[in-house]
């Protein structure tokens, strides 16, 4: 058995089960992959991928066994080149950030930018998606860790910390009628065209789940995926958007309005995503210790090992 064959079982899974897409993502070639498969799988004598007409289409269950232990393998090895590097320097390096476009456009800045004071020689890589996206990307070994609201997806394999809540507004035209209603209610929301947030999003999921449960079924003019879009035409007049707070700034967002819905909506929970079996250079825990106060070097530390064991 090599490291190698482990490699390639979880950049197959990786490419969706294309041989051809997984050969390019390691430089190598597809009968080359193929083949160290087809030895694996002869080794361990289970088939690890399901297949038809020679296509890949899944994982047997014996091959989910095999996809988690590779994970595991490989993601230790990552951490362990980490720690030559910690040992090398602790104060030069990469850190790749997985995050919303929320929290890279509101929350962020001030944090990467003090950082980027302390670690000059660091390297600081923001990659943006939806809350999936960034989690999996975490998953895959691709980004550090991930900062973002609530996933439906589960993902078992990362350590989540939930870092804090911020309340959602309802914002739209200053001269909007819904400023003037004296008291903020689902009936009065549905009554007009929202702007909606894409359904990969808690804001989108938990603002619905809310409408509902109340009995209404809001009227969506149009869904996007960042907060800046959704004040665009929110200033078009398309709709009332409900966002987070944070996302309206009076004096930036000139021709608009927010009003409080905490009392409706729950709000979005911004969480914290990675691997419990990478090695957390201290740079990473520094910067992690300065997005929330409860996130000290120790009890990260501590979740990390905690996670780690019940693997």
């Amino acid at each position: 058995m090599k490291l190698q064959q482990l490699r390639y079982v979880v950049e197959i899974v990786k490419q969706g089960n294309h041989l051809s897409a997984a050969a390019d993502a390691l430089n190598t070639s597809q009968p080359g992959v193929s083949r160290q498969i087809q030895l694996l799988e002869s080794e361990l004598g289970v088939d690890i991928f399901q297949r038809t007409r020679n296509r890949i289409i899944g994982l047997t269950e014996p091959g989910e066994h095999v996809l988690a232990i590779a994970k595991r393998v490989t993601s230790d090895l990552a951490a362990l080149r980490s720690l030559k590097l910690d040992l090398e320097s602790v104060d030069k390096g990469t850190m790749v950030i997985a995050t919303t476009h929320t929290q890279a456009r509101y929350i962020l800045p001030k944090i990467v930018a003090d950082f980027i004071k302390r670690y000059p020689s660091v390297e600081l890589v923001l990659k943006q998606g939806d809350p999936e996206t960034i989690c999996q990307m975490v998953d895959d070994g691709a980004a550090d860790f991930a900062i973002g609201p609530e996933t439906l997806t589960p993902y078992p394999d990362l350590l989540k910390i939930s870092l804090s809540e911020i309340p959602r507004v309802v914002v739209g035209l200053q001269d909007h009628p819904i400023f003037s209603v004296p008291d903020l209610t689902y009936e009065a929301l549905a009554a007009h065209p929202l702007i909606a947030y894409d359904f990969r999003y808690s804001g989108h999921w938990m603002v619905m789940q809310a409408f509902r449960r109340a009995g209404f079924e809001p009227r969506i003019s149009l869904s996007a995926i960042d907060a800046d879009v959704s004040k665009t035409y929110a200033k078009m007049g398309l709709g009332l958007s409900i966002l987070t707070n944070v996302a309206y700034d009076r004096e930036i967002d000139v021709g608009l309005a927010a009003r409080d819905a905490s009392r409706l909506f729950a709000p979005s929970r911004t969480t914290l995503a990675l691997r419990p079996t990478t090695y957390i250079r201290p740079f990473i825990l520094d910067f992690l210790s300065s997005l929330s106060d409860k996130l000290t070097a120790k009890m990260l530390r501590d979740a990390i090992r905690k996670a780690a064991s019940r693997d």
